[in-house]
């Protein structure tokens, strides 16, 4: 992936261009004809492609204008990677999917078209039911730049039936006996890791690669990997050290975690707990076990939640932004939010209710939608992120791996990192 800086110059080079484009001429712009618009996802999940094209559908039925509007699935692992090669060859999408720890380098480099005034315009769209904390991140200059479709809290799954077999409490029996906690659940965990051979808990999509996902764990230690400038490592500060003693800890002497080198699907009835988003519950009628949905366990420092968030922009080098603009008004309004919703926890307040969130997700009972859903989504923290979000991500992974070894020093392997990330920091 390109850095935030090659993002600044193709931001700079379409505002230029559309600049020259304004001044070289006042004849109006001719209206656009057989447009074909392409916006890039990650999900190649056939009902939620589906549900897109029968909202495309009707988009062209409304706008003879537009030929075809094309989702092109792109792998997850490199996702942003590819989308900033094709931005960089030319080739950029008119719609793209980002990920919330890339949105610094896109909302601020240019790279996207703004899209306020379009959703602001467009009748029937309701803009001020959008929530303020699910599109803070953004926001340029107190514009919104791209659109967060998608605000999903991290729960933990519990296989029931798996911790019957091992002989220990079910999910809910922890929470009641005071028990839901990263303790009490490592401890659990080691009981069926020795009773089953089965994991304890995972951290799904982690893999000892995606290290930010571990921030669904360290939060409850109150660490955070830099300062709230970004420009200061706090890898190395007393409460990461404690967090991540706890996951060496849980990997190699108690195996509650899986090690390296080991996977554990908790779908497919492989470990008793899983750290992952909502949107995974619809595979659950399928595992054949029984099984419930809770926060994520207190740490030392109590309770709290982290959100994963994505956006959906408008590319500025695209061929047809403001056609794309009307589209994304039209992906995200009210009704189609609604619809968009049994995968995609909206970013409407008047949506974040049970009633409406219950419709879109019948897997999930109220009591879980109210107690566990609703507020992850009104008081998670978004996952971490960073300008020049490649070189950081890339950078903190190779230094982690210092850490998952048998005998590692913890604190001396987290001063590492700072020694690594910190130069990239504050750039």
């Amino acid at each position: 992936m390109r850095s935030a800086k090659m993002l600044t110059a193709v931001g700079l080079l379409a505002g230029t261009s559309l600049l020259l484009a304004g001044c070289a001429s006042s004849t109006p712009a001719a209206e656009p004809k057989n447009v074909e618009l392409r916006m890039t996802v990650w999900t190649a999940n056939e009902d939620q492609l589906a549900l897109f094209d029968d909202i495309a559908d009707q988009y062209i039925a409304e706008h003879p204008e537009v030929k075809s509007i094309t989702f092109e699935p792109l792998p997850f692992e490199d996702y942003t990677t590819t989308l900033t090669t094709q931005v960089a060859g030319g080739k950029a999408p008119d719609l793209a999917w980002i990920l919330e720890n890339a949105a610094l380098d896109f909302v601020d480099s240019g790279a996207l078209a703004p899209i306020q005034d379009t959703l602001e315009k467009t009748d029937g769209y309701e803009f001020d039911d959008l929530s303020d904390a699910a599109t803070a991140l953004w926001q340029k200059d107190g514009e919104l730049i791209a659109y967060p479709f998608s605000t999903s809290p991290f729960v933990m799954f519990a296989n029931d039936d798996l911790l019957r077999a091992a002989g220990q409490p079910t999910a809910a029996e922890l929470q009641a006996a005071g028990k839901w906690n990263w303790e009490g659940i490592s401890e659990v965990g080691a009981a069926v890791n020795a009773a089953t051979g089965k994991a304890g808990f995972v951290v799904r999509d982690f893999d000892y690669t995606s290290w930010d996902n571990l921030a669904s764990v360290w939060m409850g230690w109150g660490a955070e990997p830099w300062g709230d400038d970004g420009a200061s490592c706090e890898f190395d500060s007393p409460e990461m050290v404690d967090a991540f003693t706890f996951l060496h800890e849980a990997a190699f002497d108690k195996k509650s975690m899986p090690g390296p080198g080991t996977t554990a699907d908790f779908f497919a009835g492989e470990s008793a707990f899983t750290v992952t988003q909502i949107s995974r519950a619809s595979v659950l009628p399928d595992s054949g076990f029984a099984w419930d949905l809770l926060p994520l366990p207190e740490g030392p420092e109590g309770e709290y939640s982290m959100v994963g968030q994505a956006g959906i922009g408008v590319m500025a080098t695209g061929k047809n932004a403001p056609v794309a603009a009307d589209f994304l008004a039209f992906f995200s309004n009210p009704e189609n939010s609604k619809k968009l919703a049994q995968w995609f926890p909206p970013a409407r307040t008047s949506q974040l209710s049970t009633e409406t969130l219950a419709a879109a997700n019948p897997v999930l009972s109220a009591d879980q939608i109210e107690n566990v859903v609703i507020p992850g989504i009104e008081t998670g923290v978004v996952r971490p992120g960073h300008t020049d979000s490649a070189k950081v991500g890339q950078t903190v992974r190779a230094a982690l791996d210092a850490i998952w070894t048998p005998d590692a020093d913890i604190e001396e392997s987290l001063i590492g990192v700072c020694d690594a990330v910190e130069p990239l920091l504050g750039k």
